[in-house]
């Protein structure tokens, strides 16, 4: 029998998605450990599953931030079953929930090609850097402090000109989730810049570093790894073209590892792409 035949794509729920990260972890993504916790409530319509007589075989995220713009990731389909149109059948399902947004993606560089025939174009690469860091600065510089629930108004409204969309009910999450820790770099009592890090399946992953200065974010990066054990491995996603967070991270002593191509469909949006020396998530953007 056709698997096609057999293949039946559903909104997955938060249980569902679990299976998914597992894949993710078994592609060598490093997803964090509590990602899913954070990634399926923004938007809990744009997760899709395809099954053959109940067993998971594929998946596509396509997460709807706002009327203007998605993300879409973890286009997966299981290891035996591949080459088979799965992945096709279950895009061509669940692609529509984006509606007419623009909508962005991270390819790995061997799919550049299957994402620019459904109307992708290349934005930039985004590099991985990995290492143990060096930790001789100085961990808590002047103003970087604990992101507390009094900071998270200033930081969603910092984040949205850093963001291409409001994602405050994702911040709240994502800078609460257990494990996760978050500085924020105050100036004159504004912030200038907040970072996250978080447990990975391998090490700890850091994003997003947003930051005004490359000084800001050296000083939270500084302060992040600290938070964590010295024999932690930490890895950092930096768009190629922001000059300072390669500095910043090589600077600790950071080497690339892998890069992603960061995709669009429709108009690139518009956002403070100076202060992004890290991203938040390949997989959420």
């Amino acid at each position: 029998m056709n698997p096609l035949d057999a293949l039946t794509v559903t909104r997955a729920s938060l249980d569902d998605w679990h299976h998914v990260a597992q894949w993710a972890a078994d592609e060598g993504w490093n997803p964090g450990s509590g990602d899913t916790a954070c990634f399926h409530p923004t938007d809990p319509a744009g997760f899709f599953l395809g099954r053959i007589d109940g067993r998971p075989v594929s998946a596509l995220s396509i997460v709807t931030y706002s009327p203007r713009y998605a993300f879409l990731g973890y286009y997966l389909v299981h290891p035996e079953l591949r080459r088979q149109g799965l992945g096709l059948a279950t895009w061509r399902a669940a692609f529509p929930h984006a509606g007419d947004r623009t909508v962005g993606l991270d390819a790995v560089p061997a799919q550049r090609a299957t994402y620019e025939r459904s109307g992708f174009v290349t934005a930039h690469d985004t590099i991985r850097y990995t290492g143990r860091p060096d930790r001789s600065g100085a961990p808590t510089a002047p103003g970087v402090v604990p992101v507390t629930p009094a900071h998270l108004d200033a930081i969603a409204a910092y984040d949205q000109e850093c963001f291409p969309a409001d994602r405050r009910a994702f911040l709240t999450r994502w800078l609460t989730a257990p494990g996760h820790t978050a500085y924020a770099h105050l100036r004159d009592g504004e912030i200038a810049g907040y970072g996250v890090i978080r447990p990975a399946r391998s090490g700890q992953r850091v994003g997003p570093l947003f930051a005004d200065t490359e000084e800001g974010a050296e000083a939270l990066l500084d302060a992040l790894v600290g938070s964590v054990g010295e024999d932690e491995e930490v890895c950092v996603d930096v768009p190629e073209p922001h000059r300072a967070g390669h500095a910043v991270v090589t600077g600790r002593g950071l080497k690339a590892s892998s890069h992603t191509v960061r995709m669009y469909t429709g108009a690139v949006p518009e956002v403070r792409a100076e202060r992004g020396f890290g991203v938040t998530s390949l997989e959420l953007g």
